[in-house]
């Protein structure tokens, strides 16, 4: 399969997760849209290390994957307790840090 359609995909991944993250409010869809980036950077990763046949870009790739899902349950966490303390999930209408 030739690279060129992937890395267009690539592009469409990491543009979607940028407009996501400057429209978003909802703090979950903001999470959901950082990894949409993080899959576009592994997927870059991925075609990169096909087409140079470096092994350490797969092993980047797997890092990013596990790099996401930790990412995905601290920012989870994060978001139920702000449902809990906040009664909100709207990302700017979060202010428990201001003293």
């Amino acid at each position: 399969m030739p690279v060129q359609p992937l890395l267009l995909l690539s592009h469409a991944l990491f543009s979607l997760g940028v407009y996501g993250i400057l429209t978003r409010r909802n703090a979950v869809g903001l999470l959901l849209a950082v990894e949409l980036i993080l899959n576009a950077a592994a997927l870059n990763f991925v075609l990169f290390g096909r087409v140079f046949a470096h092994v350490q870009a797969q092993a980047f790739a797997l890092f990013i994957i596990a790099l996401a899902a930790c990412e995905a349950v601290v920012g989870l966490a994060i978001i139920l307790a702000l449902s809990r303390h906040a009664k909100t999930v709207l990302a700017d209408q979060a202010d428990l840090l201001r003293g």
